[in-house]
């Protein structure tokens, strides 16, 4: 990836959990968050520290209206403008993050602990939906590799699971008799798959702290799978043996793999047909990239797959 910016002198970046505690400041000593219609938070004019930007595409960055407005967050309701008018008294600090299963250091880490060691950095990534709708996002965040390494995971370590926050009494999408999905959230990634240098932890985007309906305060971003994979509000990190079962395959297995790469080839899966995509903000319809773009970089992680099955 072409490295777009000049790095910065490590003395003139600010510690992330500094900036963390400067906003715990200011929120308790009463100021307002006011948000705006987008749900934007009005403390957001300071940016994160960024030390690296780099682009994975030429294509022209989703607004920022689209990007935080048009989400599918389905613990804070189904429709896409729900996440951003149900998240607002959702509460992403303090937050901690349970470390489990084949690793060293298993425990519970505070998300300053999490963070504190990682510089960050913005990178432009296409962000593709299994609904066949797309974008272009700068995320901001570190290589998720790097944090799964702190952990020390064995041999045994096949797999990694996330799980998202359960919280009802935030989430409306969580409550009632009747639902899509069951709760807590739960994803997963071949180990290979999370230690990938694309494969994000994702705390901000557009230069900014996450917003809750993308899924603050830590989500992951695995550019080359449909967006479902990309577990949002991290709440547990498992290393596990066998592959983890996924809250959408255990909703709908004949739609949702466990892999699900962006595959414009047909598949065994019958949701749709993923020859194209619609961008966001554009009119006309595109056609979607194997592995949304990043073949050259992941492919050979599936060689001697057939992804028409394991789809």
């Amino acid at each position: 990836m072409k490295n777009t910016a000049p790095r910065i002198r490590a003395s003139e970046i600010t510690p992330y959990s500094t900036y963390l505690r400067r906003r715990e400041f200011l929120s308790s000593m009463g100021v307002a968050l006011a948000a705006l219609a987008t749900g934007r938070d009005v403390l957001t004019a300071e940016r994160l520290p960024i030390v690296r930007k780099t682009s994975t595409t030429d294509d022209p960055l989703t607004p920022y209206n689209a990007v935080t407005t048009y989400n599918n967050f389905y613990e804070f309701g189904i429709d896409k403008a729900d996440p951003a008018r149900n998240a607002r008294t959702f509460k992403p600090r303090p937050w901690s993050i349970a470390v489990e299963g084949a690793c060293a250091k298993p425990g519970s880490y505070t998300l300053e602990d999490v963070l504190k060691p990682h510089a960050l950095e913005e990178r432009i990534y296409r962000h593709r939906c299994v609904e066949g709708w797309s974008m272009v996002v700068p995320w901001v965040g570190f290589p998720l590799g790097d944090l799964l390494r702190r952990f020390e995971p064995s041999g045994a370590a096949r797999f990694v699971e996330f799980v998202t926050v359960h919280r009802p009494q935030e989430m409306n999408g969580q409550r009632g008799l009747f639902q899509l999905l069951t709760w807590p959230y739960v994803e997963g990634l071949r180990f290979d798959e999370a230690m990938h240098p694309l494969t994000l932890a994702v705390v901000g985007l557009y230069g900014e702290e996450l917003l809750n309906q993308n899924g603050a305060p830590l989500r992951i971003v695995v550019p080359w799978k449909y967006g479902f994979k990309s577990a949002k509000s991290i709440a547990t990190i498992r290393f596990v043996e066998k592959e983890p079962r996924s809250s959408w395959m255990k909703s709908a297995p004949q739609y949702y793999g466990f892999y699900s790469n962006v595959n414009p080839s047909p598949t065994n899966s019958s949701f749709r047909d993923q020859s194209t995509e619609r961008r966001l903000g554009e009119f006309l319809m595109r056609k979607t990239l194997p592995f949304n773009g990043y073949a050259d970089q992941v492919a050979s992680l599936y060689s001697g797959m057939d992804l028409r099955k394991s789809y």
